[in-house]
């Protein structure tokens, strides 16, 4: 049975190497296919927000990326300079080093602080939260996913496809399992083929972010 993923996709364009055509291009080849966003660096936003205005399309944008290094102040004035460039979804790093240092009381404050970000426009925001999942034990990313769905935040994301690994399977079904029908799950790194988005959608993504995106949607 063939899967509708087009609604489910964020389509995706981080590489430092593009041109503004090849952004017009991205743009296009969403409101072609219904994506659910396009998602870019944060100095392409005014033009994608632009281009994608009254479409339903959303546009999406990385905070603290790739390696979610940057202070929590520094990420949150990142992230409310990208709402007011058109931003309507954030996809941010968490701190890894927190992660494998047990500093969960950080990872915690740092949701938090994106959780007040977002009620602070009225809830018209996304927050994803960018795990890195190649990084973590399992135990690991049970305890992240245990702070996204207690503080709030609206999804947990496997990759930010610039690390050592990116979405698998397994993590998706574990991500989902803690998080449970509240929170979404976003898959993202390495999906290339629509065989690779639906077994993630199997496994209980409803968001994929990928780059690939036409090539995906053209198999169905």
């Amino acid at each position: 049975m063939q899967i509708d993923l087009a609604k489910m996709i964020d389509h995706t364009i981080l590489k430092p190497n593009i041109t503004d055509d090849r952004v017009r291009q991205v743009c296009d080849e969403a409101k072609k296919f219904g994506f659910a966003s396009v998602c870019v660096n944060p100095c392409y936003l005014p033009m994608v927000s632009e281009l994608l205005r009254g479409s339903g399309i959303k546009a999406c944008t990385v905070i603290g990326f790739p390696l979610g290094a940057n202070t929590t102040e520094t990420k949150i004035y990142e992230a409310e300079k990208a709402v007011g460039l058109g931003a309507n979804e954030l996809d941010y790093v968490l701190n890894i080093s927190d992660v494998l240092n047990g500093r969960y009381t950080s990872v915690r404050e740092e949701m938090e602080r994106f959780v007040e970000l977002r009620s602070r426009h009225e809830g018209q925001i996304v927050i994803k939260v960018i795990l890195e999942t190649c990084y973590l034990t399992n135990e690991q990313i049970i305890r992240v996913c245990q702070l996204a769905r207690l503080t709030g935040l609206d999804f947990v994301k496997t990759s930010t496809g610039f690390g050592a690994g990116g979405a698998t399977v397994e993590h998706v079904r574990l991500m989902r399992e803690i998080v449970g029908p509240e929170l979404g799950v976003k898959a993202s790194g390495g999906i290339k083929t629509y065989e690779d988005a639906a077994a993630m959608v199997k496994a209980g993504a409803n968001r994929i972010g990928a780059s690939n995106s036409v090539a995906i949607v053209s198999k169905t």
